[in-house]
Parts: structure tokens; sequence; C-alpha cells
């Protein structure tokens, strides 16, 4: 038998690249009234047989069928019969050697994804699928990650128990908290906050997570099994294949209904097991591996997925196209993106825009890896140092503007501008631009940059705060001087569902498997914490009406101006003018003030309006004119606009005291 070193060599030959590479993309089960396909890539083959049953789980197959060899290493067989509902899997024999797997490019399977399903996908759409279609592009995107399961298993929520943890709650539009009968939950609750996009959490069939066991079972999601499939646990049926992908397109034609376009976290840097369908059908082909034969583990899940190579490449490259066509969703989030090769990321930005339209569709993810990854010769990991190879249009979250604000995500005691470490101030400002022009990341515009504290990983918030502040300080006047930065910084913004109601994990770090008990969404903390909660709501409202912060052009960077600093302030002017459309400001000074003390400062000439302060975001709502000679209280942003244009540029000696 070949070792995986061998095996890596000869996938790397070009005569195997030239007589091997298949361009079609109808690999998988093609189930229609025309008849059924099956085609399977799997070119060092000796056999293949596939096996069709009537059950996803158990018993025997009441066919097995030969399957015929034809070009470009492809096996296939075809039948009049439309086999919609019959699950499958294949023996191989590969170099002496047979195994059992079910299809990697499958698009149904039955319970823990064990076989793949043949699906008639016109028979999967729910009612009205045919006009669905994202809401228009908003003003500014405020994306807010939430975990499926988290989102409605808390009784509190109001979701009836039988949606609980699934698909369905999100199509429940009129629920309450239990307790309080008039505050809202669920999806009223996010059209009150105003957030404009939702990102899901892993949706696709993860291994994890028994979908025939205790439904408390939990688990974030990041372990892919079947990459174009739904996953089970959050369907009312997982035994039935149809059913989970009927129930995953109601709850995204929910969404769309009600004004939220969808992002889709996506996971194709590692797979949950090394002996995946992928592997079981071309050994070592999809996974990299060191010179002396080791598996490469950039992931620090065990393996990393060979985005580099043809027939990789063009798997994951079709699963984004089959997820933004079959499924509607608007935008995907690359988890470890810097696992991934800045060809491939390309190759899919260029597809999406030409088949949608330039920027219909969102790309981006992390641009990092958890460790060194074997990448074969001649291609550039999606790294942040590499971003200078990717387009505008594919962004990344920015750990740099993460960790100014709040201190280092990896390092639970290190603070941040907000919580007292000095020396922080030249790097806030350069948050403020998307770090454009600098030199610590190469950003081309904006548009690169997420602006964000708080993720499913690392601490909530609350939490580093809480570790991080001295005792006594009050933590939530904290949360809305973090929240009052991010969301007046340059780039889009994203935030952790229920960082805007104090959301604590105990303090810990990685909860990727704790119980649901501890990640699920305590709603009743959004009407004991109604206070934050309005505060967000002001900020993301006001954030809206500001294009001098919404511009994700590559010249955005010229709407700042007047920058300074001072131990534990800063400030800066932005041009809010907006061509073609009416400003209500047409400049904004803001002030970040982390200090026990006022800043106070010396506004120029012209009539300036209070928009913000460290206790209300809703001031702009009945604007106070603002007194020439004005103070940043302690630990709080301070927003201003002038409502008429001024003559002159702002003095840069505008700030008293310098």
């Amino acid at each position: 038998m070949k070792t995986a070193q061998q095996w890596k060599a000869c996938y790397l030959e070009p005569a195997f690249q030239a007589q091997y590479t298949y361009q079609g993309k109808d690999l998988g089960a093609a189930c229609s009234g025309k008849g059924t396909s099956f085609l399977l890539w799997s070119p060092f083959a000796d056999k293949i047989t596939l096996n069709l049953y009537r059950d996803g789980g158990e018993g025997e197959p009441f066919l097995q069928q030969p399957m015929a060899r034809e070009e470009k290493g492809v096996w296939a067989f075809r039948t009049e019969k439309n086999l919609h509902g019959i699950y499958y899997d294949y023996e191989i024999r590969i170099d002496g050697e047979t195994k059992r797997t079910a299809d990697p490019y499958a698009k149904a399977c039955g319970i823990n994804g064990r076989r793949s399903m043949a699906v008639d996908l016109s028979l999967t759409n729910p009612i009205g699928w045919e006009e669905d279609h994202a809401p228009e592009q908003p003003a500014e995107r405020i994306i807010y990650e939430v975990h499926v399961k988290e989102f409605s298993w808390d009784p509190a929520g109001g979701f009836p128990s039988e949606y609980r943890g699934k698909y369905k709650a999100f199509l429940c539009e009129d629920t309450t908290l239990n307790a309080e009968g008039k505050h809202p939950t669920g999806i009223p609750y996010l059209k009150e906050l105003g957030v404009t996009h939702i990102q899901l959490m892993p949706v696709f069939d993860y291994g994890s997570v028994d979908e025939a066991g205790d439904p408390a079972d939990f688990n974030w999601g990041y372990d892919p099994v079947n990459y174009n499939v739904p996953e089970g646990s959050y369907a009312t049926d997982a035994a039935r294949g149809e059913v989970r992908i009927r129930e995953m397109k109601e709850m995204i034609q929910s969404l769309h209904k009600n004004g939220f376009r969808v992002i889709m976290d996506v996971v194709y840097n590692h797979t949950y097991s090394l002996d995946s369908w992928l592997q079981r059908t071309v050994p070592w082909y999809y996974y990299r591996l060191h010179e002396d034969g080791s598996v490469s583990n950039g992931s620090a899940c065990g393996n990393d997925i060979a985005s580099e190579r043809p027939m990789c490449a063009s798997y994951l490259f079709n699963s984004v196209l089959y997820w933004a066509e079959e499924y509607h969703i608007d935008g995907f989030r690359f988890d470890l993106m810097g696992l991934l090769d800045t060809d491939l990321m390309n190759r899919i930005r260029t597809a999406l825009d030409l088949r949608f339209g330039r920027g219909e569709k969102l790309v981006y993810g992390e641009p990092w890896a958890a460790g060194k990854t074997a990448m074969d010769p001649g291609f550039t990991q999606a790294l942040k140092a590499n971003f200078g190879k990717l387009p505008p249009d594919i962004g990344m979250f920015c750990d740099n503007t993460r960790d100014v604000i709040k201190g280092a995500a990896l390092k639970p005691e290190e603070p941040g501008f907000i919580n007292g470490r000095p020396g922080l101030e030249e790097e806030i400002l350069d948050s403020v631009s998307a770090w454009c022009g600098g030199k610590a990341i190469p950003v081309k515009a904006p548009s690169q940059i997420l602006n964000y504290v708080s993720a499913h990983d690392n601490q909530t918030l609350y939490d580093k705060l809480a570790s991080t502040l001295e005792k006594g300080a009050d933590i939530r006047k904290a949360c809305r001087l973090a929240a009052g930065i991010y969301m007046t910084c340059q780039g889009s913004l994203f935030f952790l569902s229920g960082e805007e109601f104090a959301r604590t994990k105990n303090g810990l770090d990685n909860t990727y498997d704790a119980p649901v008990s501890l990640n699920r969404l305590d709603w009743t903390k959004s009407l004991q914490e109604r206070g934050l909660v309005e505060y967000y709501k002001g900020l993301i409202a006001l954030r809206k009406q500001l294009p001098g912060l919404c511009d994700k052009s590559p010249n955005a960077v010229q709407r700042i101006s007047g920058r300074w600093n001072k131990p534990g302030a800063v400030g800066f002017f932005v041009d809010n003018r907006a061509e073609g459309r009416s400003c209500r400001w047409e400049t904004l000074c803001i002030v970040y003030n982390s200090k026990s003390t006022p800043e106070r400062l010396t506004l120029p000439r012209g009539t300036w309006e209070l928009l913000a302060d460290g206790e209300s975001s809703f001031l702009w709502k009945s604007p106070v004119r603002a007194d020439a000679n004005i103070a940043a209280a302690p630990g709080s942003i301070l927003i201003l606009g002038k409502t008429a244009a001024d003559e002159k540029n702002c003095p840069a000696d505008l700030f008293s005291g310098r």
C-alpha cells in the first residue's frame, strides 16, 4: 500500500493534474423528474459499488449497483428513475483496501450524515421560495453573530417548546419574554436592535453532536462532516434528509422577510475527522502533509484542507456557489481563512460578483491560522500580511482594533485602551480610519475591515472587562465606551449576540462544547440590562446616518482630520458630507476618553449639536446645542455634529491644554 508521502508525490505530478482534473459541476447525486445520476471522483479506485437504502440510518441495501469508470477519474451510475428520498453510500476499493463511505458531494443525508440521500431540490422549497430575495443593501453593515441553538434555547425567550434550538425558531415573529409580555425576544428584538446582517455560526452538517441524542447536546459546530448539507440537530426531524433542507430555507426566507441579510460561517480549512468521506474517496489528496509525511495541523483541529489542489479548490469553490444559489445565502465568513490560499479566495470573490453583481455577496474571514501549514509550493496563504493580494471586497476580522480597544483576546489579563493600558492612543486613531495608509496592515479600503470587540471565541466583552478592570469599576460604562469606539470607526461593524446585554460565560474563553445552559442567550438579561441595550440601539441608529464613517471607498481615510491624542484620550474630525445626499451634520467631532478625569475641549465656530455621550446614544433625536467649551466625561465617548459648513478647516490646535 502507498504511504501518505507517495500519494502526495503522485498528486503533485503535472501528469496527474492533466489527466484527472475534472471540470464538471455535476459530481454527487443529481435528482429530478428526468432521472437520477450518481457521479463520484475517485481516480485511483479499482472498483466502486453504489449501495441504495430505504432508510438513512440502519438496514441493508435493497440494491448494490456497480459503477462505471468514466473520464478524468469519475465513476458514474445513471437511471431514468427519480430516486428522491433514497439513501446511498459507496463501497470503494483502492490500493487493495475496501472502504465504505458516504458521498463527499452529497446535498442531503440521513441521521448523523453516515448515509447520503438523493434529493430533488425543487421538492424542498418552502412556499414562496422562488420570490425570496435579500432586502436592499443597507446604509451600513451591522453584523450580529448567532448560533441557531443558543438563539432560542432559553425557555424565557417565549419560543414554542418544539422549536427551541431549531431552525423554525427564526420563523416566530411575535416572541416576548415570558416574565414580561411586552418585552420582545427573537426576531422582534433583532428588528428593534437595528442590526442588518445575521451571521449564523456553522449550519452545515457537523460531527460533534449526535442528531439522535439528547436535544441539549451542544457544540459550536466547527467540525464539518458534510459540507453541502444542513445540520440535522437544528431540524424538527433529523432522520428525514429533506426536512433539514426545507427548514433551513424557511429560516433564511423568514430572516429576509424581516429585513435581515444572512451570512453563513463556513469552515473549509479542516474536517471533523481525518477519516472523512474526502479521505476515503481519494486518499491524502484533500489534506496537507509535511515533508516527513506527518499531517499538517495549522488548524489545531487535527488536519488542514489542501485548498490549493485543483479538485479541492473546485470542491470548495462549488460549495460556496451552491449555498449562494440554492439557499440564497448573502455572504460568507471563512473560519481560519489564513489557511486557504489567495488564488481560491480571489476566484470565489470574482465568481460571486459575476453571478450576483459586484459586492452583492459579502466575503470575509479570519486572516490568521492556528499554526504553520504545509501549503503546496507556489501558493500564498490568505493571511493578514498578504491582504495586498486580495481585492478590497474581501474583508477580515480586525484583531488589531479588537485588541487595542479592550486588550489581547489571547491574554485574558491584558488590558487595552478602555481598561487602562497606556501608550495605545496612536493605534486607536489608526483604528478610526480602518488602518488605511498605515504600515500595520496592508489595507486597501475600509471595506476590508470588520471592527469588533467580541465574537463566539475568546471571552465575551463583559468577561474580558470584568477580569481586567480595577475592582469596583463600572463594567457597563466600559462596555459603552468599547461599543462607542468600534461603532465610530470606518469599516463594517460586527458583534456577538448578547454583547449588548452584558453577556457572560462566567469568564470561560472557549465554550465550544460547554453545556447549552452556559452558551444559550439569556433573554432575561436583555430586560435586566435594558439601559445597555438602548445604548447599543442608539449607536446603531446613529451610525446609519453618518456617511463619513460608513464610507467603504479607498479615499475614505481622507475624511478623517485633526487627529490628536494625549495620555488616555484621543479625538478627531470626520467629513460627513455625501454626494447626492443631504446630511444633517456636515462635520463630526468625536472624542474617546478612557481617563478617570474629564477631557475638556473648545469647539471651533459653528453650530454644534450633541449627538451622543457616555450616558445616552440617543441625544441626536432631540439634539441640544453644544457649548463652545465642553468636556468628554471620564471613561466616555463624546460625539458632536456641526450643522453648517465652516469656511475654514478645523484648526489643528482645537483642543485645550496642548
